[in-house]
């Protein structure tokens, strides 16, 4: 397995999402999926202290990060693996984070405290912050998006403050390395000053959704990621299941994560990327891939690997069979026609959901 060198931490260059760990993958299964990716050379794994999602409860808040540490304390690994977390913003799914307490400069220790107990270690080698706390256009918001509201001094106060905690959180080895998650480049570059001015942790990752579908990152991220070093944690690199050919006619399969969010009283929209325009541009992917003699899977993650700016792919699976799919493609390497191909298909399906 190829590394990346995120700011003096190593990591596999494909990272195993969890965010199902403890709903729609049981913990047997959780177990066996850790066990495979660790054998198949994928040591760096993502949680959140508020998985699993679909939906995201107050009763199954932070059940995730516990099967990983129950997973660590019974296979005795954890010098193999480098485990990423993330603190909840205040507010939506961050409700259930400590009362709603987000990660100010007052309510980060506790939250990296909250994880390390359930991940049941002593440290946490890349803490990220799940969403900005002054807002964001991840999530679909984008066509809504309005950045007026917290004045830039007072986002720049808090991030010093965060970032203070977080320096004495490093000193005492409790935390690695830093990163942000859905951010914005304005975001990622005042983080970045906010180090600086501090002496805090130089954030390292972003991680936001990326794949051939969501290609938002594409510009000034891009930019900002390639110059100032930053690695994107690509989540949702097959558009939650639309580029794998599942909901192929607008079917939704039993199981999947939109049958299990209908379960659940969801709307079954794969977080709003089900859309007529998502199902379309998806068989469009699934004609292409039939053309270019790829697996529509495999050729989603290669995509996204050979991006012109550092990136790891985050591999999520319900179950260890589409895990074992998904890491059988990790050689496909994509030439020069077929990225071309990918970029015509781009210009012909840009920002379907």
């Amino acid at each position: 397995m190829d590394t990346r060198d995120l700011g003096g931490l190593t990591v596999s260059d494909l990272c195993l999402g969890t965010m199902t760990f403890g709903r729609d993958t049981d913990r047997a299964t959780a177990f066996d999926q850790m066990d495979r990716a660790l054998e198949a050379g994928i040591t760096f794994w993502d949680t959140a202290e508020m998985y699993p999602v679909n939906p995201v409860t107050a009763e199954a808040h932070g059940r995730t990060e516990s099967i990983i540490g129950a997973w660590l304390a019974s296979r005795g690994r954890r010098d193999r693996v480098q485990i990423a977390t993330k603190a909840s913003g205040k507010g939506g799914n961050g409700r259930f984070s400590r009362d709603n307490a987000g990660f100010g400069a007052d309510a980060i220790a506790d939250a990296v405290d909250g994880s390390l107990r359930r991940l049941g270690t002593d440290r946490i080698d890349l803490y990220q912050l799940h969403w900005p706390e002054r807002g964001s256009y991840a999530f679909r918001q984008h066509w809504r998006y309005d950045p007026r509201g917290t004045s830039a001094a007072r986002v720049r106060d808090h991030m010093d403050g965060v970032l203070g905690v977080l320096a004495d959180l490093v000193a005492a080895g409790k935390v690695g390395r830093f990163g942000l998650s859905n951010e914005t480049a304005w975001g990622m570059m005042q983080w970045l000053a906010a180090a600086d001015r501090t002496g805090g942790p130089r954030a390292v990752t972003i991680q936001n959704e990326y794949s051939a579908l969501c290609r938002l990152y594409d510009t000034d991220l891009a930019e900002l990621g390639e110059k100032e070093g930053i690695t994107l944690m690509a989540y949702s690199p097959l558009a939650a299941g639309l580029l794998s050919g599942k909901y192929a006619g607008g079917s939704v399969p039993t199981p999947s994560r939109a049958a299990g969010d209908l379960v659940h009283g969801g709307a079954g929209d794969l977080g709003g990327r089900r859309t007529p325009q998502g199902i379309a541009a998806s068989g469009a992917w699934l004609r292409l891939a039939a053309e270019l003699g790829h697996d529509p899977v495999h050729m989603a993650i290669a995509f996204v690997r050979q991006r012109p700016f550092p990136t790891i792919p985050i591999l999520g699976a319900t179950s260890s069979e589409q895990l074992d799919h998904l890491i059988a493609g990790r050689g496909l390497v994509l030439d020069r026609a077929a990225l071309a191909a990918i970029d015509r298909f781009h210009r012909d399906h840009p920002l379907p959901f």
